[in-house]
């Protein structure tokens, strides 16, 4: 193509000297190949394109929203920085509610599946232990959120938290409540972590002055916990 400006310069006393738009595109495509054949003669790096990053949804309560704290200082923060440290190609989103029940989980779901899903995290069912509201209800709630996650996204992979009830329930509902977990992992092929709150729960240093909720120093356990069962299906 530079060959062809000069022409031009030297030759504008020529008055119909016509140059056809196939011989300027031919021209054009001869250049472009010479400097491909030197770039890869000069071995010049080429740059290959950043992989797309993959969705991670952490669908849960005040324990996954990170109540009281910084967004920063909750898990599904402190996974993202674990995933960044190994380089991985996933993003994280914190889509915690506080004081949302399975009922409330149902009911929002739809709206968190408008964005790209290939990862959900589900976590609720311990603020209907926390109101005693009947597990059937909790059971079939949960199963609803994953049926439209799984609906809409067929190849998501699926992760459940496993939350206990507290005792003063009775035992039944505390047995059957902690078993509500692994039967809805098995029916829908979802990893398990066993015990969301594990070596958090009831630990009053690890906990804010309710008792309840982790502080800084408990979500970095929580996050080893979501960590170990998470990694595996990435």
């Amino acid at each position: 193509m530079a060959f062809f400006a000069r022409y031009l310069s030297n030759n504008m006393k020529i008055p119909f000297f016509i140059i056809s738009l196939p011989l300027l595109l031919a021209a054009c495509q001869a250049e472009q190949a010479n400097n491909q054949s030197s770039a890869v003669a000069q071995d010049k790096p080429v740059t290959a394109a950043p992989a797309e990053r993959k969705t991670i949804v952490f669908f849960g309560n005040s324990l996954t929203a990170a109540y009281n704290l910084s967004p920063e200082q909750g898990f599904p923060a402190l996974i993202q920085r674990k995933i960044d440290s190994l380089q991985l190609p996933f993003r994280c989103v914190n889509a915690g509610l506080s004081g949302e029940t399975t009922a409330d989980g149902a009911n929002r779901i739809n709206w968190v599946l408008q964005q790209p899903v290939d990862i959900f995290a589900l976590e609720l069912g311990g603020n209907d232990a926390l109101r005693g509201l009947p597990l059937d209800a909790s059971k079939k709630n949960l199963q609803d959120i994953i049926g439209k996650v799984r609906a809409k996204y067929p190849a998501c992979k699926i992760v459940i938290a496993g939350m206990e009830a507290p005792p003063n329930l009775g035992d039944r509902y505390t047995k059957d409540f902690r078993a509500m977990y692994p039967s809805l992992a098995k029916a829908n092929n979802a990893a398990l972590i066993p015990f969301l709150l594990q070596g958090v729960g009831g630990e009053p240093h690890l906990n804010l002055s309710d008792g309840i909720h982790p502080n800084v120093e408990g979500q970095k356990i929580v996050a080893e916990n979501v960590w170990r069962v998470l990694k595996t299906v990435l």
